[in-house]
């Protein structure tokens, strides 16, 4: 396990129009207030068009294909995500998510391109301190992945559990 630690900086709420591009206006935004580290956290829906990756193409033989699902409908959507700065310092958005529409419902990340519909709401919550920057570090996509370069252990106690299964449950009822 690799680890940073980031404090908690400003906290900003976007409310995305008709027709904006989700991963544009975030990184935008980003980089007009000198965010490059933060958590997003997203609601609202999205238009007929909109597209996003719903995990690879199957079978996985050397380079990774992404399967693109393009939304036949407007939808509603939630999702989480992070940015994180590229080598270069852009704040670079990885986001994932659900869309979803009278039974149908697909999930996976946001990237290619979300469109807002009517409206979508958009927290940002800036992560300070040091650490995390996304770099080009697996051949087999073309995305960049998150590295940290601080290195965690697992750590063993060393002493068994002490904790007992079920048998020491006891009921509350009289």
């Amino acid at each position: 396990m690799r680890s940073a630690e980031l404090r908690q900086g400003r906290t900003f709420v976007l409310r995305l129009e008709d027709g904006e591009v989700l991963h544009e206006a975030v990184e935008s935004f980003c980089r007009d207030n000198g965010i490059v580290r933060a958590t997003v956290s997203i609601t609202g829906a999205v238009d007929k068009g909109s597209m996003m990756v719903s995990g690879p193409s199957v079978p996985i033989e050397g380079k990774i294909q992404p399967r693109i699902i393009t939304l036949e409908e407007k939808c509603e959507i939630t999702g989480r995500g992070t940015v994180f700065p590229d080598a270069d310092g852009n704040p670079l958005v990885h986001i994932h998510g659900s869309v979803g529409r009278e039974g149908f419902s697909a999930t996976g990340d946001l990237r290619p391109r979300m469109v807002a519909w009517l409206v979508v709401e958009i927290v940002i919550t800036e992560l300070v301190g040091e650490g995390p920057v996304r770099l080009e570090s697996d051949p087999r996509i073309d995305g960049k992945l998150l590295e940290i370069r601080r290195w965690h252990p697992r750590r063993s106690s060393g002493r068994r559990s002490t904790t007992r299964t079920a048998s020491r449950s006891r009921s509350t009822g009289t």
